[in-house]
């Protein structure tokens, strides 16, 4: 009896960073393969190293398909009956050292997103680079999920199938050729100015509610940092912030980026502070800032339900509504805008436990130094003679209602 064929065929695939060469090709058993030969090259002559026109891309597939003819190809190994419920049970065995919440998204994937969609039975082998490619393109027209969600869950499904590679349950990764989705940081975010967090900290319900939003918008403590500050940790001669604990998922850690830090403590922050240190009990050196009736950490979820509703009392309460609601994190943001005005981004970036300085420069993007035009406007004078007053008594405003300032340029020559 002659050997089953292999048949297959090329085909070009238009992505964004590149078009790309695919060999597609039925294996014997009736499983499909698919695989993802190099970039195209669309040019004259002959291609460059590591590239392919038709002809050498189907040279490639030809010897692919012959090399799983004669057994000798690493796809047409015999099965080995793992199924992707087994593969994502291994990522989340092998993952079950990462912080609880990390652990936690990664279940609530698995369970809401890759399951449903692959299916757990599903042979490890059936799963293709096309599929993945099919499932992240649903994805996104559906719009049910943001791109940063889309990309998180695909990320997880390659990682998931990287370890199923690596256990050696499957030949290849099939994600590993599959599109990536990209995300942009618009470098936009929400964020209260000065007297809108003086108008939301009066509007709170109490004074400790009051006290909690002044020093989040004014020294930038994340919300874990917030429930695990102690009177300890506030040095009022200093006029310093000890940023020691953090309190997430009902455990003590040390900060996000492992280190204590330090965090100027402004006048509006001291004062709210200096107040709240004057309440009838927990104001001990051990005891906590923010605490509940009964001297224990605060519940994250209350914090934030107080915020928003101080939001809604202070007539800010269409900041909650919208593509884009404020959310108690964005207190950090607001800090992280004023700090860059007057510090230098790497002063900033300890203040604010950054470990990359990239994240830091984020906040100098959104909030432009103020001068910056009038030192540009002085520089491009001082180059071609002219002498330039700013007349900053008189605004006006355009079509838009923006403040337009008068300037006047006059020559030097």
């Amino acid at each position: 009896m002659a050997a089953a064929r292999v048949i297959g065929h090329v085909y070009l695939a238009k992505r964004k960073r590149g078009d790309k060469w695919y060999a597609k090709y039925r294996l014997p058993d009736g499983r499909q393969v698919q695989k993802v030969l190099g970039p195209a090259w669309t040019e004259r002559g002959r291609p460059l190293e590591g590239h392919y026109a038709r002809k050498t891309a189907e040279a490639e597939l030809r010897r692919l398909m012959t090399d799983a003819e004669r057994g000798t190809l690493a796809a047409a190994s015999t099965p080995t009956g793992k199924t992707f419920a087994d593969a994502c049970a291994e990522w989340l065995r092998y993952s079950e050292h990462e912080k609880p919440s990390t652990l936690r998204d990664y279940r609530n994937a698995v369970r809401h997103y890759l399951v449903p969609e692959f299916g757990g039975e599903t042979p490890l082998e059936k799963i293709t680079t096309e599929r993945v490619d099919a499932y992240r393109e649903r994805l996104i027209e559906e719009g049910r999920l943001s791109r940063r969600t889309i990309q998180k869950v695909l990320v997880l499904l390659h990682g998931i199938l990287k370890r199923a590679k690596r256990r050696k349950w499957i030949a290849s990764n099939p994600a590993e050729d599959a599109e990536r989705v990209s995300v942009r940081r618009s470098g936009d975010f929400n964020v209260l100015e000065p007297i809108e967090v003086a108008a939301v900290a009066r509007a709170a319900d109490t004074p400790q509610d009051a006290a909690l939003i002044t020093v989040a918008a004014f020294t930038g403590l994340r919300m874990g940092e917030l429930r695990a500050l102690t009177w300890r940790d506030v040095d009022f001669g200093r006029e310093t912030v000890f940023v020691r604990w953090n309190f997430t998922e009902g455990r003590w850690r040390r900060p996000k980026s492992g280190k204590v830090r330090s965090v100027p403590l402004v006048d509006q922050a001291a004062r709210a502070l200096e107040d709240l240190s004057r309440r009838e009990s927990f104001t001990g050196a051990d005891d906590l800032v923010f605490v509940s009736p009964t001297g224990e950490v605060l519940d994250d979820h209350a914090i934030r339900l107080a915020f928003y509703g101080a939001l809604e009392s202070a007539d800010l309460g269409d900041r909650r509504r919208g593509r884009d609601p404020f959310v108690f994190h964005d207190l950090r943001h607001t800090f992280g805008t004023f700090a860059v005005r007057i510090w230098p981004l790497p002063e900033v970036q300890g203040y604010m436990g950054h470990a990359d300085i990239h994240t830091t420069m984020v906040y100098a993007h959104h909030q432009p130094k103020a001068s910056a035009a009038r030192e540009l406007t002085q520089l491009i004078a001082d180059s071609t003679g002219e002498n330039v007053s700013r007349n900053v008594s008189r605004t006006e405003q355009n079509s838009e209602g923006v403040p337009v300032t008068d300037f006047a340029l006059e020559s030097g020559i």
